[in-house]
């Protein structure tokens, strides 16, 4: 977590700078690996810049809220000049009408009933709060990304298997006509294998649009802004694929390790304590307060009609306040102040338990991810075997065309399945990794 919050804090605030350089059209050729997506990500995507800027504001409440422990300064002035019919005076005395009076004032609380620590520790909670909750939204942020790389690969992979079906398709379609032509077969077989090709172009033209698809919600999670001049096909260039590297999962370590890592969960038992702490801050108002001051002051002489007259001198001393009763203010800011504790408290029982939801979810998702991808191993191997033999039999005279073109398609299917299942695969375990809280940002 902490390689996590360093990394995503540098490169969202030192490096921020570099997002304009970057924001040109020369993402369009340049080659794009998942770690290169995911350090453009958090330089350019609108979600994590927004959350850069919550992190600021929370900055702010930070400070505002250690304001209360920390000394006051305030200056003061004031200068007037008095009708003379509104100034009293003694007959025959000389009237002053202009007075004025300057000073600096210095004041330190030093007891509001626990309020000033429970304001530097709710300063520090505050801001724990803040990271973790940015961290929560840039993981969210990587594993959308991720995923997204993996579909536009994935549509990618599937317009080259239907491509491939085509031309399979359309090199029978040839062989029917060329024996149809030379009086082997009959028409039948010719129109059977035209609807064939018929019926597997919508599938490429399908693929092609997710493919467009694929890579437009890319360029959007990377904060792009596409150039007016590209139309439908954005010539995304990336250069890593989808593998199946093996990743084991013990669901109890994983259970804990994100019950003990996950963002979420450290900002909301941060919320468990900055409530229990407005439970002190709300009780203070049954105690005193007590403060201490010292001051600098200058002051005409009221007694000379001379502005210059003046007085000055230094003056300090204590002050203390007690409500005795506010009419049961305190009291009810105590209540909702418990009551709100109590509610954090529920939360974060309830989240701990959404998220080993989630981790047991994802466990199983990558289990049954696993196993379909390994089901499918030998099956593309057997489908071109099936192919060759069903193909050799309809030049042997023993076969029929249904055959071949049922054998086609299985092969189709079989390579479908497989592309699927490996970006399934993939999928599943950063779906994992998010769930247990592990580092998705990219290695340095």
């Amino acid at each position: 977590m902490k390689k996590l919050t360093l990394l995503t804090l540098f490169l969202g605030f030192t490096l921020a700078a570099l997002a304009a350089d970057t924001n040109t059209a020369a993402w369009l050729t340049r080659p794009l690996s998942l770690a290169d997506a995911l350090n453009t990500a958090l330089l350019q995507n609108a979600t994590i810049l927004k959350a850069q800027n919550d992190l600021e504001a929370s900055h702010g409440i930070v400070v505002q809220t250690r304001a209360v422990a920390l000394p006051q300064v305030k200056a003061s002035g004031q200068y007037a000049d008095e009708e003379l019919t509104l100034v009293q005076n003694f007959p025959g005395a000389e009237v002053p009408h202009q007075s004025w009076n300057a000073g600096i004032q210095i004041v330190q609380a030093i007891y509001e009933g626990g309020k000033l620590r429970a304001a530097i520790q709710a300063a520090d909670a505050t801001k724990q709060q803040a990271v973790a909750q940015y961290q929560t939204t840039v993981a969210d942020t990587l594993l959308a990304v991720r995923l997204a790389y993996y579909d536009t690969l994935l549509a990618a992979q599937q317009i080259t298997v239907h491509e491939a079906s085509v031309v399979l398709l359309q090199k029978e379609l040839e062989d029917q006509q060329h024996r149809l032509d030379a009086g082997t077969v009959p028409k039948f077989n010719v129109l059977r294998a035209e609807v064939a090709v018929a019926n597997e172009r919508p599938n490429l033209i399908r693929a092609k649009n997710d493919y467009r698809i694929a890579k437009n919600n890319l360029a959007n999670l990377l904060g792009y802004n596409l150039p007016r001049e590209v139309w439908e096909n954005i010539p995304l260039n990336l250069t890593d694929a989808l593998e199946a590297a093996p990743y084991a999962v013990n669901l109890p370590d994983a259970i804990q390790q994100a019950l003990t890592r996950r963002t979420e969960l450290v900002a909301l038992r941060k919320q468990v304590e900055l409530n229990q702490l407005n439970i002190v801050n709300a009780k203070s108002g049954y105690k005193p307060t007590v403060s201490l001051f010292a001051g600098y002051n200058w002051m005409n002489n009221e007694f000379s009609t001379e502005l210059d007259n003046n007085l000055n001198g230094w003056n300090a001393g204590a002050q203390m306040s007690w409500n005795i009763f506010d009419g049961l203010l305190t009291h009810g800011k105590v209540i909702q102040a418990n009551a709100q504790f109590t509610h954090s408290q529920t939360d974060l029982a309830d989240q701990s338990r959404q998220i080993e939801l989630a981790v047991r979810t994802a466990y199983s998702d990558f289990l049954e991810a696993k196993e379909v991808l390994d089901s499918q191993t030998k099956v593309q191997e057997e489908a071109d075997e099936a192919l060759r033999e069903a193909k050799a039999r309809a030049d042997a005279g023993t076969g029929t065309q249904l055959d071949v073109l049922d054998a086609e398609t299985s092969l189709t299917q079989a390579r479908t399945t497989q592309i699927q299942a490996l970006h399934d695969y993939t999928a599943a375990r950063a779906k994992v990794e998010r769930a247990i809280g592990a580092d998705l940002a990219p290695a340095k």
